[in-house]
């Protein structure tokens, strides 16, 4: 009981002195371990063949766990913030591991539901509740430089998969000696699937607990030395005061950054979902691609470094011009830069990578910098849980995005026999797409005083000196 009592939140408040600089890594200790979501495709063959299923069948756990993700973290979120970020991360470390636990009972009985189970359903709900646990208490603890508290933290889930993807892989060929990490083709016993599962499932329990026990929330009023709250008050679209989470969904601006975000992740998925054939594709002669597997994987790899890199970059940038200029940015230049890749993207490797890295950091940088976003318009009484609601348009994205790729795609021919010109359509759909964010973008406004909550519910500030980082 003991031990339970330490995740309430009246134990992690932060005693005077406390570096704010700790919180990051702790944050980052946790959007690590869950950013493997974006490497299920390192064993995505290896399940094909145990599992004697199609690839659609195996893409569907990768699915479920991202529409779980923007469900768990809608309905959890005032949960969270509640409670505070100590006792969620350690619900979503035991989600996450049990997620693992169970898929791996799945494979060793070779019980598919048991994974869509595990992974899908269980799993989903540990991403959605860590991805958005530490959120509302960086904001808290960076009221100066939310963009870049914000990004430090979510590059992480951006560069799980940097992790990840070559960790799966050496154990794989560590439980199997059957199984060439370095051809695309292998494929890895059930026997080593089942130990990956393990290995990864009390692995990240164990990394998720560093960020468990040394996460803090400041005390109540705090603020760092020197900040004046006046001087965030004067920019534009930015509000010292609070909405409740109740609230912000009932506001216009909500419900245009919802379209927003959707656009801008449907823009970007539609990339990474495909990011390895799609440039063996763009470069096809006959039927040969000039792209090696390898250099396809390798691809892949330096997308997922421009994302997590867009993610600490651009969030941070925002800090500086403002979250609905960086907005535009992301929106606006990526309109032209879906252009460029379908009209001129196929006349040099090198134009394809640089095009498709910078769209791919723009789509790390919109989920980096829309928790700012969201206490620049909402304040930070209950922005967790405004978070949370937020991000079920991650889960439709991650619907939408796919679809529209491949229902293009499935028109236009088989896979391996595809080129530039098939993904024309859906590249400039994907224009549109971006087009009807930049509007959304725009007509956001200053939340209306009604939706405020009453000054007395807001805490009186009090300052505290902050230890040296």
């Amino acid at each position: 009981m003991a031990l339970l009592s330490a995740l309430d939140r009246e134990h992690t408040v932060a005693p005077p002195g406390f570096s704010r600089w700790l919180i990051p890594p702790a944050a980052l200790a946790v959007h690590l371990c869950i950013g493997q979501a974006y490497a299920t495709s390192v064993y995505k063959n290896s399940f094909v063949a145990h599992f004697g299923a199609s690839q659609t069948a195996i893409g569907i756990i990768f699915s479920i766990a991202i529409v779980m993700l923007g469900l768990s973290a809608a309905v959890a979120g005032t949960w969270v913030e509640n409670n505070g970020p100590r006792k969620a991360m350690f619900v979503s470390a035991s989600f996450w591991a049990t997620g693992f636990l169970v898929s791996a009972l799945g494979i060793a009985t070779e019980q598919l539901w048991l994974v869509y189970l595990g992974y899908g359903v269980i799993g989903g709900i540990g991403l959605g509740i860590g991805y958005i646990s530490p959120v509302s208490t960086l904001i808290k603890w960076f009221p100066d430089r939310p963009g870049l508290a914000t990004g430090l933290a979510i590059m992480g889930f951006g560069g799980g998969a940097l992790i990840a993807g070559p960790a799966s892989r050496q154990l794989l060929s560590f439980y199997d000696a059957g199984y060439d990490p370095n051809v695309s083709t292998s494929v890895a016993s059930g026997g080593a699937l089942v130990a990956l599962f393990l290995t990864l499932g009390i692995g990240y329990f164990l990394i998720m607990m560093f960020g468990v026990f040394n996460v803090r929330v400041p005390a109540e009023g705090w603020r760092p030395e020197g900040f004046d709250p006046a001087t965030v008050a004067a920019k534009p679209l930015v509000t010292t005061a609070s909405v409740s989470a109740a609230n912000a969904i009932r506001t216009r601006s909500f419900w245009l950054l919802w379209i927003v975000l959707f656009c801008n992740v449907t823009a970007g998925i539609g990339i990474l979902e495909q990011a390895s054939p799609m440039i063996q594709d763009f470069f096809r002669e006959g039927t040969t691609s000039t792209v090696a597997v390898s250099a396809a994987a390798g691809f892949v790899g330096v997308l997922s470094l421009f994302n997590m890199a867009g993610r600490f970059a651009w969030s941070s940038t925002s800090d500086l011009i403002g979250r609905k200029p960086i907005y535009l940015v992301y929106l606006g230049v990526g309109m032209v830069l879906y252009a460029l890749l379908a009209s001129v993207g196929h006349t040099a490797t090198a134009l394809f990578v640089l095009l498709a890295g910078v769209i791919l950091s723009f789509y790390g940088g919109g989920f980096a910098t829309v928790p700012a976003y969201l206490r620049d318009l909402f304040g930070t009484y209950q922005v967790g849980a405004i978070h949370g609601r937020l991000l079920t348009a991650w889960s439709a994205a991650g619907v939408a995005g796919p679809l529209i790729i491949n229902g293009f795609l499935d028109a236009q021919g088989k896979p391996g026999s595809l080129t530039a010109e098939a993904y024309r359509p859906a590249l400039f759909t994907m224009v549109g797409v971006l087009a009807i964010g930049f509007l959304a973008n725009l007509l956001i406004r200053p939340v209306p005083e009604r939706y405020h909550e009453q000054a007395a519910t807001q805490a009186k500030p009090t300052k505290h000196k902050e230890a040296a980082a």
